[in-house]
Order: structure tokens, then sequence, then C-alpha cells
């Protein structure tokens, strides 16, 4: 009877055990797949879709209604660039929701705060203890002096982006004109902005350009290229042809000989 007494004891301290160790795991799963608030700028951007079809984003993520009355707002703006940007932030949130294995909550987050969306995001961010998307400078500054986790879309790109080095050439469309009188500006298909030396009037153009140098910077990567000539052989001189000056007689003889060689052709 002791023998299946302290038999049953432990067991039962077994068991405790194990259920002891299985809710810690899962309290940690959790606390590890916290809430992921998204901001107005990450879903303009749209490559958090591609993050989520990948799997890389767990736990929800959160899409407040400041947001989408941003969104809407800027969507009913005159300005064409800014509203269709918006427009497909709205259509960002709709291919969002179609992913199963993701779980997008629209939440009701009431008035926006006096000072903008962004502070809201803070307030939210803190009051859920979730992450924070976004590609907002500023906003992933203030985020993480609030000890708020950022989950910044940049960042990522960053890291997976492939360097390119001195030499290199790649191809790139110039879209602006850079800060000095001759640059034009271009990015590649990862997002980094290519500044190209003399390429100024070639604005709308695809060119080929030879890289420079790479600048780090906290905003992200700049490449500075310079472009290619599109002749590289090397110039020949002009040949000059030399005319002489006849004289009216030899004008005059020439045109006889003409006119006699015509009428022995009819002949």
């Amino acid at each position: 009877m002791e023998l299946l007494l302290l038999m049953t004891a432990v067991l039962l301290a077994e068991t405790s055990y194990l259920t002891y160790q299985t809710h810690k795991k899962s309290s940690t799963i959790r606390r590890f797949r916290a809430p992921i608030i998204c901001d107005t700028s990450a879903l303009i951007d749209g490559r958090i879709v591609a993050i989520a079809r990948g799997g890389f984003l767990s736990g929800e993520l959160v899409i407040s209604r400041s947001v989408t009355r941003e969104l809407q707002f800027m969507a009913d703006l005159p300005d064409h660039t800014k509203r269709e940007r918006a427009r497909f932030g709205l259509d960002v949130i709709a291919q969002l929701q179609e992913i199963e294995r993701l779980d997008v909550v629209i939440y009701d987050d009431g008035v926006t705060h006096a000072d903008g969306v962004d502070e809201q995001l803070i307030v939210l961010a803190k009051k859920f203890k979730a992450r924070l998307c976004t590609i907002d400078y500023n906003l992933n500054k203030v985020a993480r002096t609030e000890g708020i986790a950022v989950a910044n879309i940049n960042e990522l790109a960053h890291a997976l982006r492939p360097m390119h080095l001195p030499g290199e050439q790649i191809e790139v469309s110039i879209v602006g004109l850079g800060q000095n009188k001759d640059q034009g500006v271009g990015y590649l298909d990862d997002g980094t902005m290519v500044v190209v030396d003399g390429a100024k009037k070639r604005l709308g153009s695809t060119l080929q350009v030879e890289t420079i140098r790479m600048l780090q910077t906290e905003a992200g990567r700049m490449v500075f290229a310079r472009l290619l000539r599109e002749d590289t052989s090397p110039k020949q001189p002009r040949k000059v042809v030399k005319t002489s000056r006849r004289s009216p007689r030899q004008t005059i003889r020439k045109h006889s000989s003409e006119d006699s060689l015509i009428k022995l052709a009819n002949n």
C-alpha cells in the first residue's frame, strides 16, 4: 500500500512539473508573438505583402481606424501622386486580409490623437505591448526612444540587398534630379537610391551606369555612379575633301563634251 502511494505521488509530481514547463513555454510563445501595429507608410510602401506571404510576420497584424482614415483622406486629395499612393495602401490592406496565415484586425481606436496619427500609434503600441511596423524614419526613432519594438521593413531590405562594388555596371531609370546641378536620381528594384553624375539631361531615360562608391546612412544606402560612354572607340580625324575650282572655260568645255555624249547616245 505504501509503495502504491509512493508511486502515485511520484507520478503526480512528474505530471505537475510537465504541466508547469508546458505552461511556461506557451507563455513565452505568447510573449514572443506580440501583435504588430502597422502604420500608413508601411502600407503605402507595399513590401509588407511579400513579407507576410513569405511567413515572416507572426501574430496579429493590427491596422487602426486612424490609419485607414488617413489613407481615405489622402485618397481624396487633388494631388495625383498622393491620391494614387493612398489608394494603393487601401489595396494593400485588402491583399493582407486575403492571406490565410495572417490575422488582420481592423481596430477602432476612436478619435485620432491631437498630435496626429503617429502619436496615436505610439499610444496603442504601449497599451497592447505591441511591435510597430513602419518605414518612417522619424517614427522609428521616436518609437525606439519610447521602448517600443520596431519592425522596420527598410532594415530588413538593407540586410538582404546585394552589395554593388565600385566599377560594377548596373541599369537604372532616371526619375528625378539630384542636389548638384548635373546629377540625376534613380532607384533600383529594392529601393536603393542611385545618384548618377551627368544624368540631369537624361531624365526619363534608362541608362547603363558604372558604380563609383556606396554610402551607408541611417536612412539607408545610396549608390553613386557615373554614365558609361556609349562610344568608347577613339575618334577618327575628319577627312578633308579638297575641291578644285574650275575656270569658266573649263566649265564650258565640260558641258560641251557632256552634250556631245548625250547626242551620241541618242543617235
